[in-house]
């Protein structure tokens, strides 16, 4: 069939629909919402059999829903309407939710239903639920719906009456008067189902410093303790604030939009506030329930880093403290190290965000490159054990660099990856003109990082962009892949797999040197990021400020 999918964002869950639907061999189109015009023009120029709505932020035309079947993506069970479904699901602590494929109508999510399907809500930030459970539902509803549009037979059934046993109800926007935290009274255990129901957007607004600020994510603290409202440490450059019982970690915060002023984002906590932050203990990870964005284990033979940064975004200090944990994990006495095998982002490479706060964005975007850069050497010239890059969850541009850069690349079944730079006006680094061909071949290199399209898992296992795909659920995969790599280094391959890794590295490196790569890369990438004249810093503000941007 030919479908169209329209969305206020080429987000995730278009993404993974967009990958999925073009896996089954339909002919996917995208139109992003706004305009209504663009988007009625849209309609007469695909001639689509099907319209799917991912995600919207308003309502579809009359004229078009009434033209042709158009189908919404709900992030809530049947009966459960209204903006912030997902929102209020996790702000009340909900153990089950849902995802139901509804025919949009007259009235906002209450038109009859294509397809639902449930899924668990475990105690997890609203994004990141939103990229696992909550898209694994989404996809199995829409695929559900799209096949029985196609049979012809189908009738959708409407949400209300007596063969319905939820509810039909209609919550409304959930707002920051509901979300403010009360510090002095509230402990930790409800502060973070704030945080978490807020997070990435639209953050929880509260009072820091004489200031405002939205704060987005929350982690449970363990041990400090302190008056109720202060800030107590830092780690990792996030905040820790007490509660009324203990504390939370703050990772990000976003300053509240002045009336006329430009549009604020998200930082990591401590770069936020900047000089206005009093000098405060830096409270490193000391146990394995402490919070930390980068953390080390193992099993055996096996070593686990894993590491999660916000929204898969790393600094020049993410890149930084990441090498040094990956140079401390090469001492170690282990045969297999295993990079990642968390359940959301494994990275989308530059933090561009840090870059737009920055002084001088041309010269931090040069130190955050090389950062990454100095990661990924790290892992490509690791020759005496095996590595693997474990992606429970999605990675673009230099992310999917840095999975490459490792032996092997294992992907939960649903990641999405994003393989290339040329939204954002960039060539790229990271070794890529290395590592990508050596891996798909120069056409598929070329095809992959010129059409800018997402891949799928399936779609990458049969390039060569990864080496094995796990069905399984999100809280799973981690488990899944350590077990996995507790095999490989059980098996009796493995020795002569590492010395035959050795000597090809080594025949690599004299028909063209490593540094080669990275010389010829970073003299595009240096007039990228200091001619005023190339279009990257023009893009990466409008990313980073969600305005329009120019074309590429």
């Amino acid at each position: 069939m030919r479908i169209l999918l329209v969305a206020s964002a080429f987000n995730s869950l278009t993404q993974r629909l967009h990958a999925e639907l073009r896996e089954r061999r339909h002919t996917v189109t995208v139109q992003l919402a706004g305009a209504d015009e663009e988007l009625r023009a849209a309609v007469r120029a695909d001639a689509p059999d099907l319209v799917v709505a991912p995600m919207l932020r308003t309502a579809l035309p009359a004229d078009v829903w009434s033209a042709l079947p158009c189908l919404i993506v709900h992030p809530g069970p049947p009966g459960d309407r209204g903006p912030s479904a997902l929102d209020w699901a996790i702000h009340e602590g909900a153990a089950d939710w849902g995802v139901t494929v509804l025919q949009a109508d007259a009235e906002l999510d209450a038109g009859p239903v294509w397809a639902e399907a449930s899924c668990p809500l475990p105690p997890l930030a609203k994004s990141d639920l939103y990229r696992g459970e909550v898209s694994d539902a989404a996809v199995r509803a829409v695929l559900e719906a799209v096949a029985r549009f196609a049979s012809g037979t189908y009738e959708p059934q409407p949400q209300h009456g007596p063969g319905w046993r939820a509810p039909d109800h209609t919550r409304p926007y959930l707002r920051q008067e509901t979300r403010r935290i009360d510090w002095e009274r509230e402990g930790t255990e409800a502060v973070v189902r704030k945080l978490r129901a807020a997070d990435s957007q639209p953050g929880v607004l509260d009072e820091l410093l004489g200031a405002e600020w939205f704060l987005h994510g929350g982690h449970p603290e363990r041990a400090l303790r302190g008056r109720p409202g202060a800030l107590l440490a830092t780690r990792a450059g996030a905040l820790c604030r007490a509660t009324a019982d203990g504390a939370v970690w703050l990772p990000e915060l976003r300053r509240r939009r002045s009336p006329g002023g430009p549009a604020t984002f998200k930082l990591p906590a401590v770069t936020a506030l900047g000089s206005a932050l009093p000098h405060l203990p830096e409270a490193p990870a000391l146990h394995r329930d402490d919070w930390s964005d980068i953390r080390y284990a193992e099993d055996g033979p096996v070593g686990l880093l894993r590491f999660s940064f916000p929204g898969g975004a790393m600094s020049t200090d993410h890149c930084r403290r990441l090498l040094a944990a990956y140079r401390e994990a090469l001492e170690r006495p282990t045969s297999v190290l295993v990079l990642g095998g968390g359940r959301d982002f494994f990275s989308n490479g530059i933090h561009l965000n840090v870059i737009e706060a920055a002084a001088d964005p041309a010269a931090e975007s040069w130190a955050n490159i090389n950062a990454i850069d100095d990661l990924v050497e790290a892992v490509l010239t690791t020759t005496d054990r095996l590595t693997v890059a474990a992606l429970g969850g999605n990675a673009a541009a230099g992310g999917v660099m840095l999975a490459l850069a490792a032996d092997e690349v294992w992907c939960r079944e649903g990641v999405v990856l994003n393989p290339h730079y040329r939204l954002m006006g960039l060539y790229g680094s990271e070794y890529w003109t290395y590592s990508l061909p050596r891996r798909v071949g120069g056409a598929e290199a070329r095809r992959l990082t010129e059409q800018a399209l997402p891949v799928g898992a399936g779609a990458g296992l049969r390039s060569g962009l990864v080496d094995r795909v796990l069905p399984c659920p999100p809280q799973e995969f981690g488990r899944q892949a350590a077990r996995l790599a507790r095999l490989s280094a059980d098996s009796p391959t493995l020795l002569g797999r590492t010395a035959a890794k050795k000597a090809a590295r080594e025949a690599d490196e004299r028909l063209r040197p490593l540094a080669e790569y990275r010389a010829e890369e970073l003299a595009v990438m240096r007039r990228q990021f200091f001619d005023p004249a190339q279009p990257y810093h023009a893009l990466r503000t409008a990313f980073v400020r969600k305005q329009p941007g120019p074309g590429v």
